[in-house]
């Protein structure tokens, strides 16, 4: 008679365990780890021809491809001198077009998209892209508020830390009529970034 309960307690554990629910899946947090804004790397600086500069802690925890590439470009010199041709007040202003129309991106080829739950904030950094998912290239757009329309549509890989002031200067139209340029920008851990500092 001791032998039935005995048997049927592990199976009743292994029931019990197997019934557990599986842990919630943690969402990642709109604030970027330590170990990212330690890397210089990972700031983005951009100085507006209408006046400040705004830097941008890039979240490559979140956008791996999405960071590397304006990386790479911002060492390349691409950005220097292009305009904001999208800037609309309540939205977002978008740069990062060699044509200038929405309608360029750069030589390399274009990116899988990255979409995370990180919400679209003010000051969050994204991804501009046509209407296919996997078309995000060299442009970029700085949220002025929320719009949730966007979130898990579009990449987020950044934030503005310090400058908003500054977007918030950016000249306005779609395209404005004396839109605001990129007069440089650069990473943290460029010469230009030390010199900034001194």
């Amino acid at each position: 008679m001791l032998v039935k309960p005995l048997i049927a307690l592990p199976l009743l554990a292994f029931a019990l365990v197997a019934a557990k629910p599986a842990p919630a899946p943690v969402a990642p947090s709109i604030l970027a780890p330590a170990e990212v804004v330690a890397n210089k790397a990972n700031h983005l600086f951009i100085q507006l021809s209408s006046g400040g500069t705004v830097e941008i802690v890039l979240r490559p925890d979140l956008a791996p491809h999405h960071v590397e590439r304006i990386q790479t470009l911002v060492r390349q010199g691409f950005y220097n001198g292009l305009i904001f041709h999208r800037v609309i007040p309540g939205f977002m202003a978008q740069g990062g077009d060699p044509k200038g129309t929405g309608e360029g991106g750069s030589s390399l080829p274009d990116l899988k998209a990255e979409f995370t739950a990180i919400p679209f904030l003010r000051g969050s950094f994204g991804a501009a892209r046509s209407d296919s998912r996997d078309s995000a290239n060299s442009q970029f757009f700085i949220m002025y508020a929320p719009h949730p329309e966007l979130d898990n549509n579009y990449t987020v890989f950044g934030r503005v830390v310090s400058g908003m002031d500054a977007v918030d200067a950016i000249a306005p139209g779609e395209p404005p009529e004396q839109p605001t340029k990129i007069v440089k920008m650069w990473l943290g851990d460029s010469p230009t970034a030390s010199a900034a500092s001194n």
